[in-house]
């Protein structure tokens, strides 16, 4: 029996096999690559930690609890800081990990010092947010926020101020690009997240195989408002360079802050809230 014929168990491989083994199999490993990655995307991506974790009685920060449900039904969970005299009204669309149980301090801040009202919510699958999340859902969720922001603040959802943060700031952008806004707060913000996975996994073709894309670079330009964007120089998580490409991308007016020496995860100096100030009294 002849190579190309033979097939059978214990017989040699078909030539044409042969000739293609090592193709055949790395187009094997990307497939399997590919199957393992859309099984585990969001679980990469998404870092939620559910209720109870985090401290949900914080000292000095007076806030209600504010219930509202996204488009799909998903019920949602924030807190709201209402100011007396705010200088701003200003949605919070938080980083990755945790909760809004985690950021306390940050939001005392905005208000105490900054001045503003603010209401800070969990995407679904955070905190007491329900479901679990995704790209379109956390995009939802911060509509619904909004939504409910502007309600019990009496203003129009065009005179929020978006802040968002690391993945929030992704979040911040889809909105402010899709339907305007005040103003756009950006803190560590990045271009798109296969940008990031190819960062931090240069030898996999993850740009093709990702689904999730908040890809705020090509957003960004849609939305015609005043930017302040900060960054940490010393950010290995969305590099410096990063954030960079995404402000340049964006229109004026903008401002762009550096942060010496500041991580991703690092407090800001008092600095930049004082930037912050300057840059909410000049929407008005």
């Amino acid at each position: 029996m002849s190579e190309e014929q033979s097939n059978a168990p214990g017989g040699k491989w078909p030539q044409w096999f042969a000739r293609w083994r090592f193709v055949i199999y790395a187009l094997g490993l990307l497939l399997l690559a590919w199957v393992l990655l859309m099984w585990l995307e969001r679980k990469m991506i998404f870092f939620p930690s559910p209720y109870p974790r985090g401290e949900w009685n914080p000292q000095r920060l007076q806030f209600e609890d504010a219930y509202f449900t996204a488009a799909d039904g998903t019920k949602l969970h924030g807190w709201y800081v209402p100011h007396a005299r705010p200088r701003a009204v200003i949605l919070y669309c938080h980083g990755n990990a945790g909760n809004i149980a985690n950021r306390a301090d940050v939001v005392r801040v905005l208000h105490d010092y900054v001045g503003a009202s603010v209401l800070i919510f969990d995407y679904r699958g955070y905190g007491r947010s329900e479901g679990n999340p995704s790209e379109p859902g956390v995009l939802a969720d911060a509509r619904a926020a909004r939504a409910w922001l502007a309600k019990r603040a009496g203003i129009d959802e065009r005179d929020i101020v978006l802040l968002g943060r690391s993945l929030g700031g992704a979040v911040a952008v889809d909105l402010a690009a899709t339907d305007g806004a005040k103003g756009l707060i950006l803190e560590t913000a990045f271009t798109s997240i296969p940008d990031m996975a190819a960062c931090h996994y240069p030898v996999l073709p993850v740009r093709a195989l990702l689904r999730t894309r908040l890809d705020s670079l090509s957003k960004i330009g849609d939305y015609h408002g005043p930017l302040l964007q900060c960054h940490g120089d010393a950010d290995t998580i969305v590099p410096f360079e990063n954030g960079q490409r995404l402000f340049e991308a964006a229109n004026e007016p903008k401002e762009f802050v550096r942060l010496l020496g500041r991580g991703h995860n690092d407090q800001w100096p008092m600095s930049y809230y004082d930037a912050m100030i300057r840059f909410l009294d000049g929407l008005k």
